[in-house]
């Protein structure tokens, strides 16, 4: 499951590298906070999408790995979008999160390198590759 909000780009970006890196055998599912940011995603390669808050909670529930930005774990981030119910279902799901540590949000995470956006999203395909789920 590929998480993201507002206009979609980081989720987009995400989900062109995980195709690139493992074509189609795996599945890939695009959940937006808002329409925009699942077309983005459906656009780049997922295979199914949907949006909103019910579509987000019940899809983590069966997620076997969550990526998105750091914001998706914060009740009201991303101005709003992702409301208290997200972000406890996210937090709660016994899946896989690997988290983008970009957020608009005043938060500073300490110890991170702050390497740009392409460079964090090869360090998820990584990670995945050491996995055997279905994202």
């Amino acid at each position: 499951m590929v998480m993201d909000g507002q206009g979609g780009g980081i989720g987009r970006a995400i989900i062109r590298k995980l195709r690139d890196a493992f074509g189609e055998d795996m599945q890939i599912l695009a959940l937006g906070t808002n329409s925009l940011a699942t077309s983005q995603m459906m656009k780049a390669g997922a295979n199914r999408g949907a949006t909103g808050e019910n579509a987000i909670v019940r899809t983590a529930i069966e997620a076997d790995i969550i990526i998105g930005p750091l914001g998706i774990i914060i009740a009201n981030a991303m101005m709003g979008e992702v409301t208290p119910d997200m972000s406890k279902a996210i937090g709660s799901s016994k899946a896989l999160k690997v988290l983008i540590p970009l957020t608009q949000e005043r938060v500073e995470i300490m110890g991170l390198s702050g390497e740009p956006l392409p460079h964090l999203i090869d360090k998820v395909i990584e990670i995945i590759k050491g996995e055997e789920h279905d994202v």
